[in-house]
């Protein structure tokens, strides 16, 4: 598979990028910065260098460049709103008509799940940033895409357990990025699940377990 990943220096876009490479596939993905790019090609992981917030819809796709999926990883994670508006947001938007334009039918969104941090008190900037990543689910919801929305629990930089908790609604707790990343590939890998939002949180299914049980449900 040829996956092109937007976010790809972040957490979980690091480490889907070296796992999907593990298993074969063709990774490829977008950074800011010139030092990155010689980070990414070192370990063979194609990227060009440009800012999501100022491309335009065809520069985007013309880096897509024959993809099979794209994955959306990036996110401002609740910082000053004009960085959460042209990430969260409009990046979002962008992400979408630009594979449209590339001819790309596979496009997953790593989201929140809306009831993150609903236990504390939260300032208008992080509120903010729920109601655009809200915004963000119901665009890409609504698309005409093989489209497939993610919604983790609080991510923690814990080793995976390679065991989760996956379905149409979870519990909110907490769950290590490593494991959100495992079980992106194997969800991507599975042409059994399009057009679903599914919620994940820590668990004790093993991932391709989890994965392929709402496959099944799918196909029911």
């Amino acid at each position: 598979m040829n996956v092109f990943i937007i976010g790809i220096t972040g957490g979980i876009g690091r480490l889907l990028a070296h796992k999907l490479q593990a298993r074969g596939d063709r990774v490829r993905g977008l950074v800011r910065r010139r030092e990155q790019q010689a980070e990414f090609q070192q370990q063979g992981v194609d990227v060009q260098v440009s800012d999501l917030a100022s491309m335009t819809p065809q520069a985007l796709a013309d880096g897509f460049n024959h993809a099979d999926a794209v994955v959306f990883t990036a996110g401002s994670n609740g910082g000053r709103r004009e960085i959460t508006k042209a990430i969260d947001g409009d990046g979002v938007e962008k992400a979408i008509d630009a594979a449209h334009l590339a001819g790309v039918r596979r496009f997953a969104l790593v989201s929140v799940l809306p009831e993150s941090w609903r236990e504390r008190t939260l300032g208008d900037e992080v509120e903010y940033y729920f109601a655009v990543k809200k915004g963000a689910d119901v665009m890409v919801s609504r698309s005409d895409l093989d489209w497939l929305i993610l919604r983790p629990s609080l991510l923690v930089d814990d080793p995976g357990m390679g065991t989760v908790s996956l379905g149409p609604a979870e519990f909110h707790d907490q769950i290590a990025r490593d494991d959100v990343a495992s079980t992106l590939v194997e969800l991507l890998h599975e042409p059994g699940i399009s057009r679903r939002i599914l919620e994940l949180n820590t668990g004790a299914v093993p991932i391709g377990e989890a994965v392929r049980s709402q496959a099944m449900v799918h196909r029911c």
